[in-house]
This record gives structure tokens, sequence and C-alpha cells, in this order.
């Protein structure tokens, strides 16, 4: 059986720091906390017949990967002139590549702190002095 691709979605999104889900639009929508909004999933948008998510994109990266591959990857409406990317769902998805580009746009969206806890994972829980470092009194 085929995976649902807004559970798969659904499982790469919220796996991120501070990822919630939020109804808009009538489309799921994940946000680093409640507001700033990272990527949104859309069935059949305006009956525009695609399974896509929509999300942000460095700069230049819109033109370069729907100019490579427009099957894929299209120009969404609202968004899209903001450089935001859509890429359908439906078909064939390279899932590894559906993760590295939802967290391309995570790191554009996040607050630098909330960011750097996935950049840096090992700096992200404070760190408890050794036994060996604790001074003690005589």
């Amino acid at each position: 059986m085929k995976a649902d691709p807004l559970e798969r979605l659904r499982a790469i999104c919220l796996a991120l720091p501070q990822a919630t889900e939020k109804i808009a639009w009538g489309e799921p929508t994940f946000r680093v906390g409640p507001t700033k909004m990272f990527t949104m999933f859309t069935n059949n948008h305006h009956g525009d017949n695609r399974i896509a998510l929509w999300c942000k994109a460095p700069p230049g990266a819109q033109e370069i990967l729907v100019g490579a591959d427009p099957q894929r990857f299209f120009v969404p409406p609202y968004v899209g002139p903001k450089g935001w990317i859509g890429m359908r769902l439906d078909g064939k998805v390279d899932w590894s590549a559906v993760a590295e580009i939802v967290k391309d746009s995570y790191l554009m969206t996040a607050p630098k702190k909330i960011a750097a806890q996935l950049q840096n994972p090992e700096r992200a829980a404070p760190r408890r002095p050794s036994a060996k470092a604790t001074p003690t009194r005589r």
C-alpha cells in the first residue's frame, strides 16, 4: 500500500524543533511556534490537480528547481512571487529530497536560537557540569 503523502510530510515537519501544525485556508500548514509558516500541504488547491507542498526556498532556488524539473517543481500561487517553491507529492517522490527542502525552509524561518538546535544538536541541551568540575568546599 502506498504511503499517504500528508502523513509522510507531517512526520518530516513535526520532527523539527518547536514545529507545529495548523489548518489555514483549508489546508495543513507547518510552523515554527504558532505563527511562522515554513511549509504548506495542498491537495488539489483550487482545482490544480496536484498533491504538493509549498515552502520557502533560498534566493534563486525557485528558478533553478522549476527550470530543471518542471514536472516536479512549480511556482505556487500567492507565495511564489516571494521565492517559495511548490513540489509535487503525487507519483514517485524522493522523500529524502523533500526532507532537505523542508529543512532549508525551516532554517530560513526559525529564529536563530531555535534553528541552532537543528544545526548544532549537541549545543541544544544545556550541559551539566561533570562531578570532577564541581568545586568542593573544605
